[in-house]
Protein backbone atom coordinates (compact mmCIF):
# COMPACT_ATOMS: atom_id res chain seq x y z
CA UNK A 1 0.00 0.00 0.00
CA UNK A 2 1.32 3.65 -1.24
CA UNK A 3 2.05 5.37 1.91
CA UNK A 4 1.05 9.05 2.30
CA UNK A 5 2.97 12.17 2.69
CA UNK A 6 2.29 12.31 6.30
CA UNK A 7 3.42 8.57 6.75
CA UNK A 8 6.59 8.84 4.96
CA UNK A 9 7.69 12.23 7.22
CA UNK A 10 6.71 10.36 10.27
CA UNK A 11 8.87 7.33 9.24
CA UNK A 12 11.74 9.62 8.76
CA UNK A 13 11.60 11.26 12.05
CA UNK A 14 11.15 7.97 13.56
CA UNK A 15 14.41 7.01 11.74
CA UNK A 16 16.02 10.09 12.04
CA UNK A 17 15.24 10.29 16.38
CA UNK A 18 16.73 6.54 16.85
CA UNK A 19 19.62 7.39 14.40
CA UNK A 20 20.43 10.90 16.74
CA UNK A 21 20.08 8.59 20.03
CA UNK A 22 23.04 6.28 18.34
CA UNK A 23 24.82 9.60 17.61
CA UNK A 24 24.65 10.64 21.10
CA UNK A 25 25.70 7.16 22.37
CA UNK A 26 28.98 7.46 20.09
CA UNK A 27 29.59 11.22 21.04
CA UNK A 28 29.95 9.86 24.53
CA UNK A 29 33.23 7.81 23.05
CA UNK A 30 34.13 10.95 21.59
CA UNK A 31 37.71 10.51 19.98
CA UNK A 32 38.95 7.31 21.89
CA UNK A 33 38.02 5.47 19.24
CA UNK A 34 40.33 7.49 16.85
CA UNK A 35 43.08 7.78 19.90
CA UNK A 36 42.95 4.07 20.18
CA UNK A 37 44.04 3.19 16.49
CA UNK A 38 46.65 6.21 16.62
CA UNK A 39 48.39 4.80 19.48
CA UNK A 40 48.21 1.28 17.51
CA UNK A 41 49.57 2.96 14.52
CA UNK A 42 52.70 4.84 16.49
CA UNK A 43 53.52 2.03 17.96
CA UNK A 44 53.68 -0.28 15.53
CA UNK A 45 55.98 2.13 13.58
CA UNK A 46 57.88 2.06 16.77
CA UNK A 47 58.41 -1.28 16.76
CA UNK A 48 59.77 -1.32 13.08
CA UNK A 49 62.20 1.20 14.03
CA UNK A 50 63.25 -0.78 16.88
CA UNK A 51 63.71 -4.03 14.59
CA UNK A 52 65.57 -1.89 12.15
CA UNK A 53 67.84 -0.11 14.64
CA UNK A 54 68.72 -3.80 16.00
CA UNK A 55 69.52 -5.03 12.92
CA UNK A 56 71.77 -1.80 11.91
CA UNK A 57 73.60 -2.62 15.39
CA UNK A 58 74.24 -6.48 14.94
CA UNK A 59 75.69 -5.53 11.60
CA UNK A 60 78.00 -2.55 13.19
CA UNK A 61 79.38 -4.99 15.74
CA UNK A 62 79.83 -7.41 13.28
CA UNK A 63 81.61 -4.77 10.85
CA UNK A 64 84.05 -4.17 13.90
CA UNK A 65 84.60 -7.55 14.92
CA UNK A 66 85.75 -7.69 10.80
CA UNK A 67 88.04 -4.67 10.66
CA UNK A 68 89.64 -6.11 14.43
CA UNK A 69 90.34 -9.48 12.59
CA UNK A 70 91.53 -7.70 9.69
CA UNK A 71 93.99 -5.57 11.44
CA UNK A 72 95.35 -9.01 13.25
CA UNK A 73 96.13 -10.09 9.83
CA UNK A 74 98.05 -6.95 8.85
CA UNK A 75 99.99 -7.25 12.25
CA UNK A 76 100.80 -10.85 11.37
CA UNK A 77 101.38 -9.93 7.49
CA UNK A 78 103.99 -6.79 8.84
CA UNK A 79 105.74 -9.60 11.11
CA UNK A 80 106.36 -11.62 8.30
CA UNK A 81 107.31 -9.46 6.19
CA UNK A 82 109.92 -8.03 9.06
CA UNK A 83 111.52 -11.00 9.55
CA UNK A 84 112.15 -11.64 5.50
CA UNK A 85 113.60 -8.47 5.57
CA UNK A 86 116.49 -10.07 7.40
CA UNK A 87 116.96 -12.13 4.34
CA UNK A 88 116.69 -10.06 1.53
CA UNK A 89 119.78 -9.76 -1.25
CA UNK A 90 119.07 -6.87 -3.12
CA UNK A 91 117.67 -3.09 -2.27
CA UNK A 92 114.77 -4.28 -4.97
CA UNK A 93 113.55 -6.96 -2.99
CA UNK A 94 114.32 -4.76 0.15
CA UNK A 95 111.76 -2.05 -1.97
CA UNK A 96 109.18 -4.34 -2.51
CA UNK A 97 109.09 -5.81 1.22
CA UNK A 98 109.25 -2.48 2.88
CA UNK A 99 106.37 -1.47 0.56
CA UNK A 100 104.23 -4.84 1.55
CA UNK A 101 104.84 -3.63 5.15
CA UNK A 102 103.31 0.14 4.41
CA UNK A 103 100.18 -0.77 2.77
CA UNK A 104 99.77 -3.76 5.58
CA UNK A 105 100.48 0.23 7.95
CA UNK A 106 98.06 1.55 6.21
CA UNK A 107 95.47 -1.05 5.94
CA UNK A 108 95.53 -1.13 10.22
CA UNK A 109 95.34 2.71 10.04
CA UNK A 110 92.00 2.57 7.68
CA UNK A 111 90.24 -0.09 9.88
CA UNK A 112 91.19 1.65 13.00
CA UNK A 113 89.40 4.65 12.12
CA UNK A 114 86.30 2.47 10.40
CA UNK A 115 86.31 0.88 14.05
CA UNK A 116 86.13 4.76 15.32
CA UNK A 117 83.40 5.49 13.22
CA UNK A 118 81.43 2.16 14.05
CA UNK A 119 81.47 2.58 17.70
CA UNK A 120 80.64 6.69 17.44
CA UNK A 121 77.78 5.45 15.34
CA UNK A 122 76.77 2.45 17.87
CA UNK A 123 76.35 5.45 20.46
CA UNK A 124 74.64 7.31 18.29
CA UNK A 125 71.95 4.50 17.76
CA UNK A 126 71.93 3.39 20.58
CA UNK A 127 70.78 6.57 22.08
CA UNK A 128 68.28 6.71 19.44
CA UNK A 129 67.42 3.02 20.04
CA UNK A 130 66.97 3.95 24.20
CA UNK A 131 64.33 7.17 23.03
CA UNK A 132 62.40 4.77 20.80
CA UNK A 133 62.04 2.16 23.66
CA UNK A 134 61.02 5.03 25.87
CA UNK A 135 58.52 6.18 23.71
CA UNK A 136 57.38 2.93 22.65
CA UNK A 137 57.03 2.41 26.64
CA UNK A 138 55.00 5.35 26.91
CA UNK A 139 52.54 5.05 24.15
CA UNK A 140 52.06 0.94 25.18
CA UNK A 141 50.76 2.55 28.69
CA UNK A 142 48.64 5.18 27.37
CA UNK A 143 46.92 2.73 24.99
CA UNK A 144 46.23 0.86 27.97
CA UNK A 145 45.04 3.73 29.62
CA UNK A 146 42.89 4.17 26.37
CA UNK A 147 42.06 1.19 25.92
CA UNK A 148 40.52 0.21 29.06
CA UNK A 149 38.52 3.88 29.18
CA UNK A 150 36.68 3.08 25.97
CA UNK A 151 36.53 -0.27 26.78
CA UNK A 152 34.14 0.62 30.05
CA UNK A 153 32.55 3.50 27.85
CA UNK A 154 31.22 0.75 25.52
CA UNK A 155 30.14 -1.67 27.67
CA UNK A 156 27.87 0.76 29.36
CA UNK A 157 26.27 1.58 26.02
CA UNK A 158 26.60 -1.45 24.35
CA UNK A 159 23.24 -3.17 24.84
CA UNK A 160 21.95 -0.26 24.39
CA UNK A 161 23.36 0.88 21.41
CA UNK A 162 22.67 -2.61 19.31
CA UNK A 163 18.87 -2.11 20.56
CA UNK A 164 18.87 1.38 18.76
CA UNK A 165 20.83 -0.32 15.89
CA UNK A 166 18.23 -3.09 15.78
CA UNK A 167 15.39 -0.28 15.71
CA UNK A 168 16.47 1.61 13.12
CA UNK A 169 17.29 -1.31 10.78
CA UNK A 170 13.10 -1.57 11.15
CA UNK A 171 12.41 1.81 10.88
CA UNK A 172 14.61 2.14 7.47
CA UNK A 173 12.24 -0.73 5.80
CA UNK A 174 9.31 1.62 6.32
CA UNK A 175 11.14 4.55 4.11
CA UNK A 176 10.74 4.14 0.04
CA UNK A 177 14.02 3.45 -1.70
CA UNK A 178 14.54 6.51 -3.38
CA UNK A 179 13.74 8.56 -0.12
CA UNK A 180 15.86 6.45 2.18
CA UNK A 181 18.92 7.03 -0.52
CA UNK A 182 18.00 10.66 -0.18
CA UNK A 183 18.12 10.45 3.48
CA UNK A 184 21.67 8.67 3.74
CA UNK A 185 22.76 11.18 1.68
CA UNK A 186 22.11 14.17 3.23
CA UNK A 187 23.22 12.32 6.66
CA UNK A 188 26.67 11.52 5.38
CA UNK A 189 26.79 15.28 4.45
CA UNK A 190 26.67 16.45 8.22
CA UNK A 191 28.72 16.07 10.69
CA UNK A 192 25.84 15.67 12.96
CA UNK A 193 24.00 13.37 10.83
CA UNK A 194 21.04 15.37 10.62
CA UNK A 195 18.85 14.69 7.85
CA UNK A 196 15.30 15.39 8.81
CA UNK A 197 14.83 19.51 11.12
CA UNK A 198 12.07 20.59 12.56
CA UNK A 199 10.31 23.89 12.82
CA UNK A 200 11.91 25.60 15.47
CA UNK A 201 11.17 29.00 16.62
CA UNK A 202 10.62 29.75 12.93
CA UNK A 203 14.24 28.42 11.63
CA UNK A 204 15.17 25.32 10.55
CA UNK A 205 16.72 22.79 13.58
CA UNK A 206 19.51 22.08 11.26
CA UNK A 207 20.88 25.25 9.83
CA UNK A 208 19.19 27.78 12.16
CA UNK A 209 17.92 29.94 9.05
CA UNK A 210 14.45 31.42 8.99
CA UNK A 211 11.72 29.47 7.29
CA UNK A 212 9.21 31.98 5.53
CA UNK A 213 5.71 31.63 6.96
CA UNK A 214 3.97 30.43 3.72
CA UNK A 215 6.34 27.81 3.83
CA UNK A 216 6.10 26.65 7.61
CA UNK A 217 2.17 26.35 6.60
CA UNK A 218 3.10 23.82 3.58
CA UNK A 219 5.20 21.90 6.44
CA UNK A 220 2.39 21.96 8.81
CA UNK A 221 -0.05 20.42 6.03
CA UNK A 222 2.21 17.23 5.37
CA UNK A 223 0.99 17.74 1.89
CA UNK A 224 4.71 17.17 0.25
CA UNK A 225 8.14 16.44 0.94
CA UNK A 226 9.69 20.12 1.91
CA UNK A 227 13.77 20.87 1.46
CA UNK A 228 15.49 23.34 3.30
CA UNK A 229 16.38 26.11 0.61
CA UNK A 230 19.28 26.53 2.36
CA UNK A 231 21.07 22.90 4.11
CA UNK A 232 18.77 20.84 1.84
CA UNK A 233 17.44 18.87 4.93
CA UNK A 234 14.31 17.08 5.04
CA UNK A 235 11.91 19.52 7.19
CA UNK A 236 8.86 18.57 9.82
CA UNK A 237 6.57 20.32 11.83
CA UNK A 238 6.53 20.88 15.50
CA UNK A 239 4.05 18.83 16.43
CA UNK A 240 5.86 15.19 14.42
CA UNK A 241 9.22 16.04 16.59
CA UNK A 242 7.67 16.37 19.04
CA UNK A 243 5.94 12.50 18.69
CA UNK A 244 8.79 10.56 19.66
Amino acid sequence: MEQTVEQKLKALWALQSIHSKIDKIRQVRGELPIEVADLEDEIAGLETRLEKTRVDLDDLEDSIVKRKNMIKDAQAAIKKYEGQLNEVKNNREYDAISKEIEIQGLEIQVCEKRIKEAEFEIRSKTEGYDKTQSNLDYAKGELEGKKLELNTITSETQIEEETLLAKAEAASAKIDERLFKVYNRLRNSYRNGLSVAFIERDSCSGCHNKIPAQLQSEIRQRKKIIICEHCGRVLVDEEISSED
